[in-house]
């Protein structure tokens, strides 16, 4: 079985909560963060299967419908494609906060159905994230825990930690394990 990386989208892949975004519900609010297209792309080339496991909650709060979350997906997709980079499959949670169900992170349902789906193996997988519930997720699949950005309110202990997602993934390429 291969290894995966599992990445969350707000605050690793994309812009949230800055001074242009605040939510991502629609394509145009969709911005890459700096040098994520080509940490992907290093993934990637180093035979890392790339996933992504977001909580939506704002379509179980009325805020958009899943036709809009695909449609932010496929511009991910495409401003991801240009620099050569692919995201194997997307996995997300539509359910509100405090919901109670078994997909939401920090539960690691997400991981586990595509895991079981790529044929990966948690153990040698990473789960990268910036904030508490993305760690707590990986940790309970088994997978290894990376924490990146800079967030200050985040008190989770991940395995390693990055300003950010390229920096991860040079480390990767240099050897790190």
């Amino acid at each position: 079985m291969q290894a995966g990386i599992f990445l969350d989208r707000d605050g690793v892949i994309n812009e949230v909560l800055t001074k242009r975004v605040k939510f991502v519900n629609k394509p145009s609010d969709f911005y890459l963060l700096s040098g994520v297209g080509e940490a992907i792309k290093l993934l990637n080339d180093l035979d890392y299967k790339v996933f992504v496991v977001t909580n939506q909650g704002g379509i179980g709060l009325g805020y958009m419908k899943e036709a809009a979350l695909e449609k932010v997906h496929q511009k991910m997709r495409d401003d991801l494609a240009k620099y050569g980079a692919n995201i194997v499959d997307i996995a997300y949670c539509p359910h509100k906060p405090k919901e109670g169900c078994l997909c939401r992170k920090p539960r690691p349902q997400m991981l586990y159905n595509l895991a079981e789906k790529h044929q990966i193996d948690l153990k040698k997988s990473y789960m990268v994230g910036d904030r508490d519930p993305d760690i707590e997720a990986g940790r309970e699949a088994g997978s290894k825990t990376v924490l990146v950005g800079t967030r200050e309110n985040t008190s989770a202990e991940a395995d390693y930690r990055f300003p950010d997602l390229l920096a991860f993934a040079e480390w990767l390429v240099g050897g790190g394990s």
